[in-house]
């Protein structure tokens, strides 16, 4: 006995023997990123002198509701030609930041603090204590990952007060699970998180399909769908309060949504990287682009194929032994696995409002800042290998882009590699030697 338990020592100590240069490597990997995100942000700022188009006309259509006229028309705006894209409830919940002119003069430096708040917000997953190194390490990839908060920070955009919102309500919705015996508190902090995230949803109306992944959450069947029901609910206010309170705004936003005010950019008809847009240049390349069936079928088969499918194969994967061996149905079987697997749960919940989110048909490169941070949660239970495999991907790579200037796979970069990201995480997840590791209690990128 004691010889065995002497071979065991030994192999441990010839683990963490070495691992301590995996965790050197990754270390100095971390710190050449940290350097490299200022660097990207100051290349940017000294080639374009455009920064800040977003925030400026977000807080014109602010000053013109505030002085009578109708802010979905550019022509009422000062000083631009792009259009007011948001409800119109929040041009006055959105007064209070622009009065004065503050948040226009120095949303760089407001833009930055915010986005440091996101990092200590964003959640861990692991019942462990989280060391300085994990922080470090959500950090670089919440502000560095697929350029997204490069992009705010260009141009201003309020993604930035969306992605707040976001980190906030994830630690809402998946800190309450690593606390046992506290169950109804739990659950009052994961209803606040879910009205949080149905708020996020209705500042941009094609994200609502992220509410989806609340049901995957390890909670009672009834709890999780009146977590689902609080979210759509909070998505559907801002929604009703601007019809009942904002009549004549609201149709002149449809107007300006859809393109139906001669003469002014309209935001729903941008080009931009989704799966839809990419489904219409695939259209193109036969020449049917201009048949909306068409697109619509390739962007459903598009989707499913590249995030949808691989997620629900993973997901059955995971309850399939307990539906066969206890004779219930996969829907009851779900049931039982996410309460018996309440951390690998969160962890599904979080790679579904990835891929759910990546699924929108409209995604501008700014919104690739909330996708960090989805993926951000992520990425501190990933070995150390795929840890700097995927920070490689999302960030040295668009990195290196950006600064060159030369685009790839026709425009769609960022979604590419977010997209790529998503199936290496979704990959480490399902892996036995990962599920291994958890289930030991070992942290995975200290391995």
């Amino acid at each position: 006995m004691t010889s065995v338990a002497s071979s065991a020592d030994a192999g441990e100590g010839r683990s963490l023997a070495a691992a301590a240069p995996r965790r050197s490597r990754l270390s100095r990997f971390l710190l050449i990123l940290a350097v490299l995100l200022p660097t990207a942000v100051a290349v940017d700022l000294s080639v374009n002198n455009t920064f800040g188009s977003d925030v400026r006309v977000n807080c014109a259509a602010v000053e013109a509701h505030r002085e009578g006229r109708d802010p979905y028309f550019v022509k009422n705006l000062k000083g631009t030609d792009l259009s007011y894209p948001y409800l119109p409830v929040t041009l006055d919940a959105f007064r209070p930041l622009c009065a004065g002119g503050f948040l226009v003069a120095h949303y760089k430096a407001i833009y930055l603090v915010l986005g440091l708040i996101c990092v200590l917000l964003l959640p861990g997953l692991g019942r462990g204590r989280e060391g300085l190194r994990d922080v470090v390490l959500r950090g670089v990839f919440a502000l560095g990952g697929f350029l997204g908060f490069e992009w705010v920070l260009a141009s201003g955009n309020f993604a930035m007060l969306s992605g707040l919102l976001t980190a906030a309500s994830l630690a809402l919705l998946l800190r309450p699970a690593q606390s046992e015996g506290r169950e109804d508190a739990s659950f009052v902090s994961q209803l606040a998180g879910a009205a949080l995230l149905g708020l996020v949803t209705s500042f941009k109306l094609v994200f609502v399909p992220v509410l989806a992944a609340l049901y995957l959450l390890p909670q009672p069947r009834r709890r999780r769908l009146v977590l689902i029901a609080v979210a759509a609910g909070m998505f559907a206010l801002p929604i009703l309060v601007s019809v009942v309170f904002y009549p004549e705004l609201s149709s002149s936003w449809l107007s300006a949504i859809f393109g139906q005010i001669p003469g002014q950019h309209s935001p729903g008809s941008e080009d931009n990287p989704s799966l839809l847009f990419l489904a219409q240049t695939l259209a193109d390349r036969v020449s049917l682009a201009g048949s909306k069936p068409v697109v619509a079928v390739l962007y459903g088969l598009i989707a499913v194929a590249l995030l949808l499918a691989p997620l629900a194969i993973f997901v059955w994967r995971m309850v399939r032994a307990r539906a066969s061996s206890a004779k219930t149905s996969p829907l009851g079987a779900l049931d039982d696995w996410l309460m018996d697997h309440p951390d690998a749960a969160m962890r599904i919940t979080v790679l579904a409002m990835y891929a759910l989110y990546l699924c929108a048909p409209r995604l501008k490169v700014y919104a690739f800042f909330e996708a960090a941070l989805y993926a951000a949660v992520l990425i501190v239970d990933l070995p150390a290998v795929m840890v700097a495999i995927v920070l490689t991907i999302a960030i040295a790579i668009p990195f290196v882009v950006a600064v060159s200037g030369i685009a790839f796979v026709d425009g769609f970069d960022l979604l590419t590699v977010a997209i790529v990201c998503f199936w290496i995480m979704l990959w480490a997840q399902s892996a036995p030697s990962a599920l291994m590791v958890r289930a030991a209690g070992v942290e995975p990128a200290q391995r």
